[in-house]
């Protein structure tokens, strides 16, 4: 027998399917050769200080250096202490049992850092020997689940996987529990939490909190002019900024009374090209459901995980933006499944289908997945947050294989008296992705205008002057989008040359080895 442990029931269930364990059992599915089992995420974890004996705050007892760390069941707080989880006991019993009646396992945990970790912490607390294969899939169809099976590696390739998130579990127990006692410790009261994660996180709230509130906002006037030219209206902005609004509205009164044409100064124009954005990886789709619908990081993690247990999109836990050379075909099979369904057919009249581009293509930029894709599996009977995370992914595998977008972008200096006024404008060449999308800009307050030909030492006609006034913008409380893009650029963060050194090196490392962040909480900014 064969004994295959997933990571949770969903999953096990299609692959119990594939393999023909179709009796069901306690705990397990079984049949034409194979248990197929699971797990309920983590199982088992690191011993608690109370394991070691170690039941009170006190000062004599840090620093806590487990040596070696043991393993326990999961467990669960019932008032001030923690037991033992029944059902984690139960399955972990089940699991034991089925694996003396095997001569082969098959770890079929996620396939990602902490799914490793999961089967790693059963394997070794079961004091099991028997040699182990690893189950690498990057979504749940039978095509693929049946690739994987396969083609199926030998648990010792993912050694190093396994020592990247033993030492992460390490880093959190050592750096939580005795941050967390000695600051209790020396607060003489109450119970504080710090974390390996948490902690720096909190700092940046709080920074960017108490910059915000110490910001001093003022006030400020800038002139408005309204031109029109070839039946078009469009809008110039003073250079000057006053400071009190007597003097903008004395500049404002000299050109109501002394002018109503501007003179134009310098006109430059420049060809803007906009590359199309690669697939997304985890922290890029939390980071564009924040901010176009507002979701959480962890509510996109649960609903892009639901999506990948309905088969309707690939592993959602993945740092990669890129596909392997061999996936390309994989692409022309998910466009011909959405051409089927017809819901596509404007976002697809942007995909110039004998031009498709191939920069999401680099073999040397996987990780433990390729970027994020839907699969040919059309969904349906989706909820509202589903549906709308679903057609983000699905949009930007169109943006990302559709050609790049070329503005012309014009830049006008204009002067009447001694004032000094600008404008913007811009056309679209080729509209490229920004087709897909339907917009052209990713900025709500930007303002692109449509102007007319305009030329050197040209006069414009003024068709009305007023005066703005403004106000100057503090630091901008971090939205989680925010937090993901500061924790994902963390060394901007660090003053020190050395450690901010240190920690790129630590990011390029992870890179090249292949240790990942498992959620958007684990990245550079606590390696």
């Amino acid at each position: 027998m064969k004994t295959v442990i997933a990571e949770k029931p969903s999953v096990a269930s299609e692959i119990a399917t594939l393999l023909g364990a179709i009796e069901k059992k306690e705990g397990y599915l079984t049949g034409n050769g194979y248990f197929v089992t699971w797990a309920f995420g983590h199982l088992v974890e690191l011993w608690m200080p109370e394991d070691y004996g170690i039941c009170k705050f006190e000062k004599k007892s840090l620093p806590i250096l487990p040596d070696p760390f043991l393993l326990t069941p999961r467990k669960e707080k019932k008032g001030n202490t923690y037991t033992a989880d029944a059902s984690s006991l139960k399955q972990l019993k089940i699991i034991g049992q089925l694996i003396e009646k095997s001569k082969k396992i098959i770890a079929a945990t996620d396939a990602g850092r902490e799914g490793e970790l999961i089967f790693r912490y059963i394997y070794q607390y079961l004091n099991c020997s028997i040699p182990f294969e690893r189950l690498w899939i990057s979504s749940l169809t039978q095509k693929a689940i049946k690739h994987g099976f396969e083609n199926l590696k030998p648990g010792s390739d993912f050694d190093d996987l396994y020592k990247a998130a033993q030492a992460r579990s390490r880093a959190d127990w050592l750096i939580g529990i005795n941050a967390s006692q000695a600051l209790s410790i020396a607060a003489g009261k109450s119970n504080y939490s710090l974390g390996r994660v948490q902690t720096p996180i909190l700092a940046l709230i709080c920074r960017r909190y108490l910059e915000n509130k110490a910001f001093s906002v003022k006030k400020y006037w800038q002139l408005q002019l309204l031109h029109t030219k070839e039946f078009m209206d469009f809008k110039s902005l003073s250079k000057n900024k006053w400071e009190d609004k007597k003097s903008a509205e004395h500049a404002l009164k000299c050109i109501e009374r002394n002018g109503n044409t501007a003179n134009i100064t310098s006109v430059e124009n420049k060809k803007l090209t906009e590359k199309p954005p690669l697939l997304f990886d985890l922290t890029g789709l939390q980071k564009e459901a924040n901010k176009k619908l507002n979701f959480s990081a962890e509510e996109t993690l649960n609903i892009a995980q639901d999506l990948y247990e309905k088969k309707f999109i690939t592993y959602p836990r993945t740092a990669s933006k890129y596909i392997p050379e061999d996936m390309w075909e994989e692409i022309s099979t998910i466009l011909r499944a959405m051409q089927k369904t017809g819901r596509w057919n404007q976002a697809l009249n942007g995909v110039k289908w004998g031009y498709l581009n191939k920069s999401i293509i680099n073999d040397l930029r996987i990780t433990d997945h390729h970027g994020l894709l839907i699969t040919e599996k059309m969904p349906f009977a989706l909820s509202a947050k589903e549906n709308a995370l679903y057609n983000m992914i699905a949009q930007r595998i169109l943006e990302a294989i559709s050609q790049d977008c070329i503005k012309e972008i014009t830049a006008v200096s204009l002067q009447i008296l001694h004032y000094e006024f600008t404008l913007k404008g811009s056309k679209i060449i080729e509209t490229g992705w920004r087709m897909v999308k339907g917009n052209f800009s990713d900025d709500a307050t930007e303002t692109l205008q449509i102007l007319p030909e305009l030329k050197k030492d040209n006069e414009l006609k003024i068709k009305n002057a007023c005066s703005l006034e403004k106000n100057s913008s503090p630091p901008m409380l971090y939205t989680e989008a925010d937090l993901l893009s500061a924790m994902e650029t963390a060394t901007k963060q660090v003053n020190d040359q050395q450690e901010c050194a240190g920690m790129q090196g630590i990011a390029k490392y992870r890179h090249r080895y292949g240790f990942y962040k498992s959620s958007c909480y684990r990245n550079t900014l606590c390696p």
